[in-house]
């Protein structure tokens, strides 16, 4: 176990390894290997359970994520994708200028209509996908994506803007999802016991901007549909979701004549990564193996 510092200085020379200052990771060597070890074990975890695999784009239109009131909801986490605007007299604009100041921010002339959003959760890609659909039984689906998410501050491998994102997601009725939800969490839950990675599961809610004001906030509170696997008293590594039906009726998406309910299993990948290097340490040697 390495001993308790910033993790700043806690990786700071560790070999495959570079944080950058904006907020994101570069990994490389063994702990790129771990990377994709990792994303194998969520994917073998996926396809035990018949979920198929997809791979989206990193652009979600804004017009769906409004759907679900979520720039309301979340106006402090959104990254948009910016260009400029490609009128000529705009563009010449630009260039006879200094496009960088001494900061490093671009002088951005005008920009282009803002029409999407930098993927923030993996999931949400797949409830626009079966928007308007009648499903025939329950649907279990698994992505990979980049997700970006703006904080107030970044620490490596724990808080970055954008991370890797393995997520799980079931569709069907109540009961198909609830199953779903079940067999998930207690698949995870022997793996920890197995590996001895100490984890505590913790009732938790999504991070509402002014949460009290917000009516999504309070019955989660009264009634928590996110279980956060918590590492350290302080860090989840994931979480298991029940949505009840609320993507359902957001999508118009039905399973026998009725709003599909809907729930998730997530994984922060680089989040496990910064888990098994503080309690198993930095030799490759001493973390569990991730195959059996």
């Amino acid at each position: 176990m390495l001993p308790s510092m910033p993790s700043e200085d806690r990786f700071k020379n560790l070999s495959g390894y570079r944080w950058l200052e904006n907020g994101q990771s570069a990994l490389s060597g063994g702990l790129l290997d771990l990377y994709r070890r990792l994303d194998r074990l969520f994917l073998r975890w996926a396809e035990e359970g018949r979920a198929v695999e997809f791979l989206f784009p990193t652009f979600i239109p804004a017009r769906e994520l409004a759907k679900l009131d979520y720039f309301r909801s979340f106006p402090h986490l959104v990254t948009f994708p910016v260009t400029l605007d490609a009128d000529e007299e705009n563009l010449k604009r630009f260039i006879a200028g200094e496009p960088l100041d001494v900061r490093g921010e671009i002088r951005l002339a005008t920009p282009a209509p803002i029409r999407d959003v930098l993927t923030p959760a993996a999931c949400y890609h797949f409830y626009i996908h079966f928007q308007g659909e009648h499903l025939q039984g329950p649907r279990y689906v698994t992505t990979r994506a980049t997700c970006f998410r703006r904080e107030s501050h970044y620490l490596p491998l724990e808080r970055q803007w954008s991370f890797s994102m393995r997520e799980i997601v079931g569709l069907g009725t109540l009961e198909e999802v609830k199953a779903f939800l079940a067999q998930y969490q207690d698949r995870v839950d022997r793996f920890f016991r197995k590996i001895r990675l100490p984890i505590r599961w913790k009732n938790a809610t999504d991070p509402f901007f002014n949460p009290s004001h917000n009516p999504r906030y309070l019955l989660q509170k009264l009634d928590p549909v996110k279980t956060e696997m918590v590492f350290q008293d302080r860090l989840a590594l994931g979480s298991i979701n029940f949505h009840r039906n609320y993507f359902g009726e957001a999508f118009q998406i039905f399973r026998e004549g009725k709003e599909a309910f809907s729930g998730c299993v997530a994984f922060g990948i680089e989040r496990w990564i910064f888990a098994f290097l503080t309690h198993f340490g930095l030799k490759e040697t001493d973390w569990p193996d991730l195959n059996s």
